[in-house]
């Protein structure tokens, strides 16, 4: 729910309150139900509330505690709040809301920093201590909330969103040379804490920051799960590792029924989302609400998967909403897609996202969402290739298997002066494998895609794109607990049947089998896919445009190529290349750049 923003000066002067207030004005669309502003002395802190939990005015940010000493911002939502706050009206305190804000107020007061450990959740907050005028920024354990920092001499800013703080003013624009390396090489990954923009950072997921008055700051990671074989699971056989994601999944969507709205589910009819929906209603929810988007048909591709969604909405007897888009209506909201974009996205449904997240929020605020899965799970394709390599291959063979392109294809790519001296993406993938705590390639990979690929690509687009219209989508693929225990799942169990052997299994114990040994699916956006018409036309403007004539990021002849064949030339994961690089110049343009 909601975004939050707020500035620190370091300087002895006081926070650009006009600024401010710019950026809480374009934070609107996250939280349209209210909007608040403080100013305490060096830092100010403002907040659009999106109402899920206790809907009255008692919940309203910037929220102060009665002692006067902690004032927050909060963004997400703590799923345990009710059990914290029992357990801290036991040690004394008192409470003058039913909110998880207050809770995340009364919990620092208690245990610190070390609150963060305590919630189960998703979650970015900004607390200020009066009395020492420290600033606290906190993220949850998988970045599913974001954080952006910009900082000039004397001044931090922070928010929600990366727009936000362009719309506060002053940032350096200037394009990151290894942001932008990582962007081409990764499928649009670009790892915390940078962004594409120089003068912008993200903080990185599980991660405390204490800001003291001088601007001097101190980070803590709070969490990182062991990606080896746990002695006390190790007699477990594979029909109780079943059991036992099962219930950790069972567990995770029932936390996230937490609200004082109705809420629904996105549908894709795939397997993870699936098993959502079969598992609310194995827990006696009735007439649930369930959402699918498929497109047209274009050159040769199928456009929808409605055929799994509507069988598992029969099945369930949910009150399904189907909605079918044009292929007109894609080009027309590719631009107000990438304006929600935070960082430049070029995964195909990321307007798809936008436009179901569109038709959705007119019907509910909270969805569940099934991201995650693929990467926890080891669902992808690739990760049997990946196990089969020895410890110290690993990095090389994953460049080789997930990277979109090589160092030296992007040689031949950029201009000289954007290209970094050495393959600084390949780089990040050889020193995070080579960090303690993943026993075997497949761990090690799938370590880095969960802590990195995941937060900066699916989750980022999943929390943009419906947080663009006021919808808060949470994902119990990403519970902590669930994701530690399948950190310790042996991998062969994971790799078994195609990918998701694990998951698979517990799927038979509740879904129609079509559903669970249906062919992997991914949501099909054919006019972008085959660079079709107005699609086709957009990207040709944006690469013709002034400012990407002056701004050189790509060689002319590369360009060229591109252009002159539109579908043809794609990546080695298989993207449209001309997609790729198109999408960043128009990302750059729609916000000013």
């Amino acid at each position: 729910m909601c975004g939050l923003s707020g500035e620190m000066r370091f300087d002895g002067g006081r926070p650009d309150l006009a600024a401010v207030r710019r950026m809480n004005d374009r934070l609107a669309a996250r939280g349209p139900d209210g909007e608040g502003v403080r100013s305490l002395g060096a830092v100010a802190l403002a907040h659009r509330r999106l109402k899920i939990i206790d809907l009255s005015e008692s919940g309203a940010q910037p929220m102060t505690d009665p002692q006067q000493e902690i004032t927050g911002v909060f963004n997400g939502c703590v799923y345990n709040y009710k059990e914290l706050r029992e357990e801290l009206r036991g040690l004394g305190h008192r409470f003058e809301s039913t909110s998880d804000t207050e809770v995340i107020l009364r919990a620092y007061r208690q245990w610190g920093t070390a609150c963060v450990e305590r919630f189960y959740g998703m979650f970015a907050f900004a607390l200020f201590e009066h009395r020492t005028g420290r600033l606290v920024l906190a993220r949850d354990r998988l970045g599913i909330k974001p954080l952006y920092l910009a900082h000039s001499p004397g001044r931090m800013r922070f928010a929600s969103t990366l727009p936000a703080l362009l719309a506060g003013g002053d940032v350096d624009t200037s394009l990151d040379p290894v942001a932008v390396h990582q962007y081409l090489s990764w499928h649009a990954t670009v790892a915390a804490p940078r962004t594409v923009l120089t003068g912008v950072r993200k903080l990185p997921p599980a991660t405390v920051r204490v800001v003291e008055p001088d601007g001097t700051h101190r980070d803590h990671c709070y969490w990182q799960p062991s990606y080896t074989r746990r002695p006390e699971l190790a007699d477990m056989s594979p029909s109780e590792w079943r059991d036992a994601v099962l219930d950790a999944l069972r567990t995770a969507v029932r936390r996230r029924m937490v609200a004082d709205v109705p809420v629904g589910v996105l549908l894709s009819g795939g397997l993870d989302s699936s098993l959502i929906v079969a598992l609310l209603a194995d827990e006696g929810q009735r007439d649930l609400a369930t959402f699918s988007v498929g497109f047209e048909s274009e050159g040769g591709a199928e456009g929808d998967e409605f055929a799994y969604s509507d069988l598992v909405a029969r099945e369930f007897a949910t009150d399904h909403h189907q909605l079918l888009v044009p292929s007109q209506r894609v080009s027309s909201a590719l631009d107000h897609a990438v304006a929600a974009m935070s960082e430049p996205m070029m995964s195909h449904d990321v307007v798809a996202f936008h436009l179901l997240a569109e038709q959705v929020a007119k019907e509910v605020k909270v969805v569940q969402s099934g991201q995650g899965a693929d990467e926890v799970f080891a669902g992808y394709g690739w990760y049997p290739q990946l196990a089969a390599v020895a410890r110290e291959d690993e990095p090389e063979r994953y460049a080789e298997t997930y990277f979109d392109r090589s160092h030296a294809d992007l040689a031949r790519i950029l201009q000289p002066h954007m290209l970094p001296p050495d393959d600084v993406s390949g780089r990040f993938v050889r020193e995070h494998m080579a960090v303690p705590g993943a026993e075997t390639a497949l761990d090690a990979a799938l370590r880095l895609d969960t802590h990195v690929m995941l937060v900066d690509d699916p989750v980022k687009r999943v929390d943009n794109m419906t947080m663009d219209w006021g919808l808060e989508a949470r994902v119990p693929f990403l519970d902590h607990e669930l994701v530690e225990l399948a950190a310790a799942c042996p991998p062969e169990l994971k790799l078994a049947d195609g990918g998701k052997g694990i998951l698979k299994e517990a799927g038979r114990k509740l879904l129609p089998q079509e559903v669970v040994d249906r062919p992997k699916g991914y949501f099909p956006v054919p006019a972008i896919t085959h660079m079709a018409g107005p699609v086709l036309d957009r990207v040709r403007e944006a690469l013709n445009a002034p400012e990407a004539g002056r701004r050189g990021l790509f060689r002319d002849e590369y360009l060229a190529e591109l252009l002159a064949a539109p579908d043809r030339h794609r990546t080695k994961r298989g993207a449209n290349a001309l997609w790729q690089v198109a999408l960043l110049e128009i990302w750059l343009q729609t916000h000013g750049i």
